[in-house]
């Protein structure tokens, strides 16, 4: 008799394969890069598309659409708690990343010479946003060493070093977005709680949300941000953030808008007393539909856990096939926690390996710094895209002209 494990098997494969034929973008390309963008469900398109319909139909700014418009967006407050194991009055509808910890950090109650330590391999958006509040608030911004690889007792090692006394928010990626490291973000946070300051955590989950559970690293953030368009394959425009509660209780808007009010008669101008107060206006509500619908089409192929266990075969795969291959370096020393996979080839440049590899139907990235390229294994990769991939690139140096010097 098969065991429970061996009899889901099938089920699941049959899951995936649905999946990837709901997928256009499948079709006719290997697609490597659900990091940058993940493929939209034709049910994702459809859905936002009858929620565009369904808005027109009401009103669109008749009263009845009011109550369809909350209903959707509940729905899909509710399911993002869910994911993040957060009650849905600790999560902000955001359009992307970068803004979800833009509109929270300009509120927090900053004094000069507080200092910023930020992560080397975290995102220019982010960099750019602590920067300029470093200048604009009198503040210091110090460097955390964790992009060149280390393991998760080196990440601590190199905290407790670089924290100082006047260290006020921490900020790191729960997984990098260039080699796909993963952070040790619950030990990071019992460092920071134990700190005499206790820092704010910030966490950019663009590359986790999606493809690794999220509870134990969301729990131990203060403000973690991430987007539906990159694993969880929703549309482009729409995220969110999870606050916790002692970011909350001190943090204030720093853009107002009327979603963020309380709708209170008694006092038209008071903020929800939760993360809702970060919403700020109008935004396309239709994307609540697609997202919402990808995320159902993500759970047909399992829960979380089931996901990223498949991920890591997956990726671990290309991992290993990668290694075999003479002039074929690695960023990562040991198979990928997750999805992301990055590598260099000898004698070509990172760009050159992209461009190569789409003349052939393969899709993507490359690095500038560091040099490298990455290749994303999401549930919907098959075991023969992988071996399609490992095939060209050890082709390269016979088929794709002279490399660089």
């Amino acid at each position: 008799m098969a065991s429970g494990s061996d009899a889901a098997l099938p089920q699941q494969e049959k899951a995936i394969m649905a999946l990837r034929q709901d997928m256009p973008a499948l079709a006719n390309k290997i697609y490597f890069n659900y990091g940058g963008q993940g493929p939209l469900p034709t049910a994702s398109l459809h859905a936002m598309a009858a929620s565009w319909r369904r808005i027109q139909e009401l009103g669109p700014f008749a009263k009845p659409v009011f109550s369809y418009v909350e209903e959707l967006i509940a729905s899909l407050r509710l399911a993002l708690a869910a994911l993040c194991g957060v009650p849905s009055q600790r999560l902000a509808f955001t359009e992307n990343v970068t803004s979800g910890c833009v509109l929270p950090l300009w509120g927090l109650p900053w004094r000069p010479g507080d200092e910023l330590l930020i992560g080397d391999g975290e995102h220019p958006g982010v960099v750019a946003t602590c920067h300029e509040l470093a200048r604009r608030e009198q503040l210091q911004v110090k460097t955390l060493p964790v992009q060149q690889y280390c393991g998760a007792e080196q990440v601590l090692e190199r905290l407790d070093q670089a924290l100082q006394p006047r260290t006020r928010l921490v900020v790191l990626s729960h997984l990098l977005w260039t080699t796909g490291a993963a952070m040790p973000l619950p030990a990071v946070g019992r460092r920071l709680r134990e700190h005499v300051n206790q820092p704010w955590l910030v966490v950019d989950g663009a590359q986790s949300t999606g493809a690794v559970p999220l509870q134990e690293a969301v729990a131990a953030a203060d403000l973690y941000a991430f987007t539906g368009h990159k694993w969880l394959c929703g549309p482009e425009g729409l995220g969110a953030v999870a606050l916790s509660r002692r970011l909350l209780e001190v943090g204030t808007p720093t853009m107002i808008g009327w979603r963020g009010l309380a709708k209170d008669p008694a006092d038209p101008l008071r903020l929800h007393g939760d993360a809702r107060r970060y919403e700020i206006a109008t935004s396309c509500s239709p994307l609540a539909a697609g997202l919402l619908q990808s995320l159902h089409r993500l759970a047909t192929v399992g829960d979380p856990c089931q996901r990223l266990e498949r991920i890591r075969v997956r990726s671990g795969a290309l991992w290993h096939g990668l290694r075999q291959l003479d002039g074929v370096e690695t960023l990562l020393p040991e198979a990928p926690p997750a999805g992301m996979v990055s590598f260099r080839v000898r004698g070509f440049g990172s760009q050159q390996v992209v461009s190569a590899l789409a003349a052939r139907g393969l899709v993507l990235r490359s690095f500038e710094e560091p040099d490298c390229v990455r290749a994303c294994c999401h549930v919907t990769t098959l075991p023969t895209e992988s071996e399609r991939l490992i095939h060209e690139i050890a082709s390269l140096g016979t088929n794709s002209g002279t490399p660089e010097a």
